[in-house]
């Protein structure tokens, strides 16, 4: 297996929706940047990555675009993507001095093998000498620190911004997984809807995910938290500030957080007896930005009647996932989509 002969300068990338992460092998989490490049229509250069570009979502003039490549999870604007990943491993690369380095990815367990394609094709194109694909849901429970190589059960729940995927986990493999297109930006949707109809006030996604932060629940808090937000006033054009409470923002989100909810249902009776019982010890692991959400957690245990815990870091976990996987190829090659496919 000369292609396991790992050098020291591999990376692990987690290309999220929302947020790209990488991990260099032996550094740790070495960049954290929103999923945004901003892209000089004319030259076609970018101009931006990460937050830079981030700050300039709604608000670039004609001759620059602004996007967001990744959607639910893959790839939908392929030249921003490759343009994207080329600039991020440019990067980390002088950075931490790698040359091509081999690159672990995370992708969303429902990908189809054309998705697949465009992950290893941009990755390839942006420099690695060879790139390896890991579920998502797989590299979350790795980085939840779960020990998936065990004969025994685990429930992973990774809240993403594009995709939550709900995968049962046992003997290194995915046994029962189901991945849902509703996630961190469908409920930032949610939230812009809500204020629009409500308080008849236009707002950008990036204030509807400040709100989410701040005050988002899934059940109702102890005690009632607002926030004063910004908008446009849709009846008169002109800028007007509201408050909002975080049982109008648990209103918002209802809808979709049910949607979240029934999923984890739908994976637990499709688990076979035998790990159901192994579940119910372990309980459920949150993962992903969307495991912040407050009383998630709470919502989940008493729809399921099981343990639920937030991993620790939860927005780090695939990442660290694809980091603990290169520091550990040989015993986890088993858990490569394409690893398994090239033997």
């Amino acid at each position: 297996m000369s292609f396991f002969t790992w050098g020291s300068k591999d990376i692990g990338i987690d290309l999220g929706t929302a947020n790209i992460l990488v991990t260099v092998k032996g550094k740790g989490i070495v960049l954290q940047e929103p999923s945004v490049v901003a892209i000089d229509r004319k030259t076609g250069n970018i101009l931006a990555t990460g937050n830079e570009a981030k700050e300039m979502l709604g608000r670039t003039p004609e001759q620059i675009k602004a996007v967001r490549p990744m959607k639910d999870g893959v790839i939908a604007d392929f030249t921003a993507t490759q343009l994207m990943l080329k600039n991020i491993l440019g990067k980390v690369g002088k950075k931490y001095n790698v040359g091509r380095p081999r690159v672990v990815v995370g992708v969303p367990s429902g990908i189809t093998e054309v998705e697949e394609r465009a992950v290893e094709e941009s990755v390839i194109q942006a420099g690695a000498k060879e790139v390896y694909l890991i579920e998502e849901p797989m590299a979350a429970a790795i980085g939840a620190s779960l020990d998936v190589g065990e004969p025994s059960g685990s429930i992973i729940v990774d809240i993403g911004g594009g995709t939550t995927e709900v995968a049962v986990i046992s003997l290194g493999g995915i046994v029962v997984s189901h991945s849902l297109r509703v996630a961190g930006d469908e409920l930032d949707e949610d939230i812009v809807n809500y204020i629009k109809k409500e308080m008849n006030l236009a707002i950008g996604d990036t204030t509807a995910e400040q709100i989410k932060m701040q005050i988002g629940c899934a059940m109702p808090l102890m005690t009632e938290t607002s926030m004063e937000v910004r908008g446009r006033d849709l009846a008169d054009g002109l800028p007007r500030t509201v408050k909002v409470t975080s049982t109008q923002i648990e209103e918002a989100m209802k809808e979709s957080i049910s949607k979240i909810v029934e999923i984890v249902k739908l994976t637990l009776e499709k688990t076979p007896p035998e790990l159901a019982s192994d579940i119910v010890e372990k309980g459920i692991v949150l993962a992903g930005g969307g495991a912040l959400i407050q009383n998630l957690d709470k919502l989940i245990s008493i729809e399921t009647g099981m343990p639920v815990y937030v991993a620790e870091d939860p927005l780090e976990c695939v990442v660290r996932g694809t980091g603990k996987t290169l520091e550990d190829l040989e015993r986890l090659k088993t858990v490569l989509i394409n690893a398994r496919k090239r033997k």
